[in-house]
């Protein structure tokens, strides 16, 4: 398991040359804020120069509010690593499942796994066939962007889209991550928490949106530093040498970082961590 480090300690490791940031149970609290101290953390940041990017399962719409509340416009890594947009929004990185892939996704999980909701995303769109159901509502809540009601095929393009959202109760997630993925060897099927499945192209993952960020930025992946707090920020975490776990991670998200933040995430474990890194 990582090591911890405490808030306020001056002698942590080096000042990374970019931070990397998952944010739904990372940067956000419980309730998915943006708290005064993690605004404060980012213009800390600013001012020493350090470009801080969001690595999020999120789409670019539901990233651009958190962006404007951390005053920190920039690179975003959306879809877990499936779209990566630089600072005015041109593409740095695609990397979308094939429209007729995409179909057979959605009629599995239609037929075989019924009991969870299907969203799909790509680019700038995100699809759902019943806004009504609530837990739909629920993450329009959440992210503060609206789902257009219709079929894959009249929203998307022979380029596919990006990502699959299921959502449903544990069980049905954890039933839902092992036979899609059974189903679909090629894609990358994994849950980014208890009640959440995301699916993308195979060639799809944080750590490929990190490398391409820091190639665009100038940077070396070596040099920057990656917090996260889901199964789906693991890769990202075992991917850079400065590396934080949230205290409120799983376990085994835990264990795969070099380091573990000493607070959770409603007591601004990443922003106290910062500090420390800062000085």
């Amino acid at each position: 398991m990582g090591r911890e480090l405490s808030p306020g300690r001056g002698d942590g490791p080096a000042l990374p040359s970019a931070v990397f940031t998952d944010v739904d149970g990372t940067l956000l609290d419980g309730s998915h804020r943006v708290t005064p101290r993690a605004a404060a953390a980012a213009r800390a940041l600013a001012e020493r120069g350090v470009p801080l990017v969001l690595v999020s399962a999120r789409m670019p719409e539901a990233l651009s509010e958190i962006q404007a509340q951390l005053g920190r416009p920039g690179p975003v890594v959306c879809y877990s690593g499936a779209y990566v947009l630089d600072a005015a929004g041109a593409e740095l990185l695609s990397c979308p499942i094939a429209l007729g892939c995409a179909l057979e996704v959605r009629d599995y999980v239609a037929c075989d796994v019924p009991d969870v909701c299907c969203m799909a995303y790509g680019y700038h769109s995100w699809v759902t066939s019943d806004r009504r159901d609530p837990r739909v509502a629920r993450e329009e809540g959440i992210v503060g962007v609206r789902s257009i009601e219709g079929q894959l095929e009249d929203h998307f393009s022979e380029r596919g889209l990006h990502k699959f959202l299921l959502v449903g109760e544990p069980d049905a997630i954890a039933r839902a991550e092992r036979e899609v993925g059974a189903a679909f060897p090629s894609l990358a099927v994994v849950r980014s928490s208890a009640t959440l499945c995301e699916v993308m192209s195979g060639d799809a993952s944080k750590t490929r949106g990190v490398r391409a960020v820091c190639e665009h930025l100038g940077v070396s992946p070596r040099d920057a530093a990656a917090f996260g707090d889901g199964r789906n920020d693991i890769d990202m975490l075992r991917s850079v040498p400065q590396s934080w776990a949230m205290a409120n991670a799983p376990a085994e998200v835990r264990a795969a970082a070099a380091h573990v933040t000493a607070l959770d995430n409603d007591h601004d474990g990443f922003a106290e961590t910062i500090f420390s890194l800062l000085g």
